[in-house]
């Protein structure tokens, strides 16, 4: 094994180990967008220690790919995470008129009992 390539397994593991701990020292389950973030630094600090090997420079390729993935996985864990509170606020306007239209077929029986003992 090359010194470049033990520079980038070296790399990839920093950066693998590096996101463990801060997920880890969550004391809440991460959101869409935090997992959107951390999961485009890995990939990209992985792809970026493969391309800097290619061209001597493992540690400085992971750092670059580490910065560009996480901007890229906050933009779409961000969206990600938008459509779900969109998609919630939906969800609850369904079920309030859920609720309306279940209420107004109770006040219906109650019309048609009163007139039928009429």
């Amino acid at each position: 094994m090359s010194k470049a390539e033990r520079g980038t397994y070296v790399a990839a593991a920093i950066a693998v180990a590096a996101l463990f701990l801060v997920a880890g020292c969550s004391g809440t389950p991460l959101s869409t967008r935090e997992k959107g973030t951390i999961g485009g630094a890995g990939i990209g600090a992985a792809v970026g220690a493969i391309i800097g090997a290619a061209v001597g420079a493992p540690g400085a390729g992971a750092a670059i790919g580490a910065g560009l993935g996480g901007v890229t996985g906050f933009a779409v864990g961000n969206s990600m995470q938008n459509q779900e509170a969109a998609n919630q606020q939906t969800q609850a306007q369904v079920q309030q008129q859920q609720q309306e239209i279940e209420q107004q077929r109770q006040q219906i029986q109650q019309m048609k009992g009163q007139q039928e003992t009429e």
